[in-house]
């Protein structure tokens, strides 16, 4: 299986399943001398941590991260750096009666298709599990953006049909007021109606769907790389990359397609002898560049394909019709727990484009 790299200098390689032993990330590529602990990226693999709400699915993993290398006293050597979490609250036994009948919405039936053989325990390697690695690796690539004054945030905005109102334009204040609740929506009262029709859908033995923005704040002019590696793309890519995403906007996205020129074009002024955008509806990248205004970037989750409904599906030995409920724990919307995931892949593209860009050296930014 190939695919399992991202990156091009600043580079990551994830690896496991959801019901093997461990899963986990390789790092290579971040400069040496960042000061960087465990608990830099245990703080965000706790984010994404399954069993802390009603939100979320039973299972219970501390995903305790375990650094194997490329740290020293506190600070990276420049060499790859190898980190491990161990799976302890796997049950495979719920997954035992869908060896042969791929589930509707899964990976099942594709994986099959290619490769003539799966893992069927929890989805294997498509198992949203993997991202484990993503956040882990995300949490370096923020300590590293840090250094340059660049903030990342993201927050549910919709949830089963249910839309924000959000006033503030201070991403870390949203993020704050997002982080407060089950949901991670920062309107407090929409939350609430979310978490309330989150207990129906999961009664009814069904999911829900939603909308995630992302952020970055920060992000100096001049990353990204013309033609096809535009920053725009690199973006596309790392989100549509993650399994429940099913589109991903760019600034105005698809609502740029009823708007004309006058009203999409971002004019430009002059402000304390700084170049400024009055508006952003190009999302913080022209050309595939960035402006240096915030880069804001919205994807749409499926709702979570395991439900405890019953489904039509196949029988790929007896190759006849069948049903099937699915049993397990599983997280009855996929959006509240998709935030840091989607936070860490944007973190990975910047820290990417960055280190392309040239210029930085270590002595310069770690101090």
């Amino acid at each position: 299986m190939s695919g399992n790299t991202f990156g091009t200098l600043f580079r990551i390689t994830s690896w496991g399943e959801s019901h093997g032993r461990a899963v986990g990330v390789v790092v290579d590529g971040c400069p040496a001398g960042l000061r960087l602990a465990a608990e830099d990226i245990q703080k965000e693999l706790d984010r994404r941590r399954p069993g802390q709400s009603r939100a979320s699915t039973a299972r219970q993993e501390a995903d305790q991260v375990e650094v194997l290398s490329g740290i020293f006293e506190g600070k990276t050597t420049g060499t790859p750096i190898s980190l491990l979490v161990w799976n302890k609250d796997a049950d495979s036994s719920a997954y035992d009666a869908l060896r042969d009948t791929p589930r509707p919405g899964h990976a099942d039936y594709t994986y099959q298709a290619k490769y003539g053989l799966r893992d069927h325990r929890g989805g294997g390697r498509a198992s949203a599990r993997e991202t484990v690695g993503r956040v882990a690796a995300g949490a370096i690539a923020k300590k590293f953006l840090a250094q340059e004054g660049i903030e990342i945030a993201a927050w549910v905005a919709e949830l089963g049909g249910i839309l924000a109102n959000i006033e503030s334009s201070d991403i870390l204040e949203i993020k704050a007021r997002a982080e407060s609740n089950p949901v991670r929506c920062p309107d407090l009262s929409a939350a609430e109606k979310m978490l309330q029709l989150l207990d129906q859908v999961r009664q009814e033995g069904d999911s829900l769907g939603g909308i995630v923005v992302v952020t970055a704040k920060g992000v100096p002019a001049g990353l990204g790389e013309p033609v096809f590696d535009k920053l725009n793309a690199d973006l596309a890519k790392a989100l549509m990359s993650l399994g429940a995403v099913k589109a991903v906007e760019i600034g105005a996205g698809l609502e740029s397609a009823r708007m004309r020129g006058s009203e999409m074009n971002d004019s430009l002024a002059i402000r304390d002898g700084r170049i400024e955008f009055e508006t952003n509806n190009a999302g913080g990248i022209l050309g595939g560049i960035s402006t240096g205004a915030p880069i804001v970037c919205r994807i749409a989750v499926k709702p979570t394909p395991s439900i405890a409904r019953r489904q039509r599906t196949v029988d790929l030995v007896k190759g006849e019709a069948a049903e099937i409920e699915i049993r397990g724990r599983h997280d009855p919307a996929i959006p509240p727990r998709i935030v840091p995931v989607a936070e860490a892949m944007v973190a990975l593209v910047l820290a990417d484009h960055l280190l392309r860009r040239g210029g930085l050296q270590a002595s310069d930014l770690y101090l």
